[in-house]
């Protein structure tokens, strides 16, 4: 069994990364942290008290426990200080937080390699948003003009989403850079075409209600495609996040994206 730690386990993401630890047969939850101490993990998530304890010092408890597997769902601006102290500890970070910088997972890879210790980052844990990501790969080699529209919730900190970058770096692959409308558009106000990815426009929609959602749109001549994704709960994650605690220590490195744990 894989010994587990949750970091940022009292959020709506952590509590449900604590619930999905628990009832999964072949993960042993061995510990967690936030900056809110103290609750039982068991208690805090309506299944029966363990024993295990929230903490508030992550270097502390890593050190202690010694866990295999370290599950950072926090912020943007404390996760790449949590992936590296997990490193530091020998600890395999699986990463759901976006807003990592290129120079930071450039640190990130660094560090595992040093420590020989591997490293997960998702931008989408849903199964489901990664075959779009897939899907929309294969449909951008035949119809290359595309757009891209990501809805989230209105507490999300970063816009684009990771998953629409990554949907479009996945895009850039197969298709030549290129500018995408009128060449003399105009916007009448700033933003309006939401932000320039190789040519590819991502717009940003942030909203009370939403979850996560994300439409890639394709247009050609005289037709239209578009794939769709919707989470509808944070439950929609936690057989990814699952299935990387497992894979990650049979990895080598720093490794991004649940495609590259799925067989297609």
């Amino acid at each position: 069994m894989t010994t587990v730690f949750v970091n940022g386990a009292c959020g709506r993401m952590g509590q449900a990364v604590l619930k999905a630890v628990q009832e999964d047969k072949d993960l042993t939850l061995v510990g967690a942290c936030d900056i809110h101490g103290g609750a039982d993990t068991g208690s805090l998530v309506g299944l029966p008290a363990n024993g295990v304890l929230v903490e508030t010092d992550l270097a502390a408890a890593l050190a202690r426990l010694q866990p295999e597997v370290m599950i950072d769902f926090t912020r943007p601006d404390v996760v790449f200080d949590n992936v590296m102290t997990a490193l530091a500890h020998k600890v395999s970070p699986v990463v759901g937080t976006t807003g990592l910088s290129e120079e930071q997972k450039s640190e990130i890879r660094k560090a595992a390699e040093v420590n020989n210790t591997p490293a997960f980052i998702a931008p989408n844990f849903a199964i489901g948003a990664v075959l779009l990501m897939v899907l929309s790969k294969q449909a951008a080699k035949y119809m290359p003009d595309v757009e891209i529209i990501e809805l989230h919730h209105d507490n999300k900190l970063d816009a684009p989403s990771g998953t629409a970058i990554q949907t479009a770096a996945m895009i850039a692959e197969v298709r030549a850079e290129h500018k995408q409308g009128h060449p003399d558009e105009k916007e009448k106000l700033s933003g309006a075409r939401g932000a320039d990815y190789e040519g590819m426009h991502i717009h940003s929609v942030r909203l009370p209600g939403y979850v996560a959602h994300q439409e890639v749109i394709f247009g050609g001549l005289g037709q239209t495609l578009t794939i769709r994704h919707d989470s509808l709960n944070r439950e929609s994650f936690m057989p990814g996040v699952c299935l990387a605690a497992k894979k990650v220590r049979g990895l080598r490195g720093l490794t991004i994206g649940l495609d590259q744990l799925l067989e297609f």
